[in-house]
């Protein structure tokens, strides 16, 4: 890996075996089979070609925009980054602490109260006692969930979950942090605290990729993106260009 780079991708491709035991199986068989993305394995299995051919490097203080229609593979190279999927061909390197926001509850114990997650975390972490309590003093204020903290996450509402999620995943600052758009379903007032938060978190080292459909956040918070079709790179340059070239071609 080149010195300095924080994720390096080379030649990855991605495939899923495809098993058609219900409707949605047989919807996902016909999908692929427009697109060109099926495959056979060894064992004669029918495959979908998630990822072909990725290949980009990203380095520190950069913040990149996956953009691309439904099914194109944003969030699956995302779950590739964090090491939750394995490529079928390629390499991933990744240099660096990393941090995934993929699911707003990733992580989390729902049977135990917002107050005890953040205790775990920070255990998992190996903090010292008085890092632990300013993380909590961090989580708490940035969640504002009031006397909802010592009630269990599990009776929590969808936007609650998702600024606990959140507040969790960037107080511990990563070099790295991986974004699903999910948590973009806040309110104007948490998106303006998130975008503080996420520009401290690049001021200080480090980069961000972020998935979303939403072009306006993407020019506003990314400068670069990669435009992805069908599993495979369509374009990689600066953010406005590549939306631009993703607009007119969907219009």
């Amino acid at each position: 890996m080149t010195v300095g780079t924080m994720i390096e991708v080379q030649d990855l491709s991605l495939l899923f075996p495809l098993y058609h035991g219900n409707s949605r199986s047989l919807k996902k068989l016909l999908i692929a089979a427009a697109s060109g993305r099926l495959a056979e394995d060894k064992q004669h299995r029918v495959m979908v070609r998630a990822l072909s051919g990725i290949n980009f490097s990203l380095k520190s203080g950069e913040r990149l925009g996956l953009i691309g229609s439904n099914g194109a593979g944003k969030t699956t190279l995302l779950r590739v980054l964090a090491g939750i999927y394995e490529p079928v061909t390629g390499t991933v390197r990744v240099n660096g602490t990393l941090n995934a926001l993929l699911d707003p509850s990733l992580g989390m114990n729902l049977e135990l109260t917002g107050r005890e997650n953040i205790l775990l975390r920070g255990l998992y972490n190996g903090l010292s006692k008085p890092q632990l309590k300013a993380l909590e003093d961090d989580v708490i204020e940035f969640a504002e969930l009031s006397d909802f903290i010592d009630l269990p996450v599990r009776i929590y509402s969808a936007g609650m979950v998702v600024r606990l999620g959140f507040a969790l995943a960037t107080a511990i600052r990563p070099q790295i942090l991986l974004m699903d758009e999910w948590f973009l379903a806040g309110d104007a007032g948490f998106l303006e605290k998130a975008r503080r938060r996420m520009e401290e978190m690049v001021r200080s080292a480090d980069t961000f990729v972020l998935s979303t459909h939403n072009n306006a956040i993407l020019i506003e918070w990314c400068t670069r993106a990669l435009w992805l079709d069908k599993g495979r790179i369509r374009a990689d340059g600066p953010v406005r260009d590549v939306v631009a070239r993703y607009v007119d071609a969907s219009s």
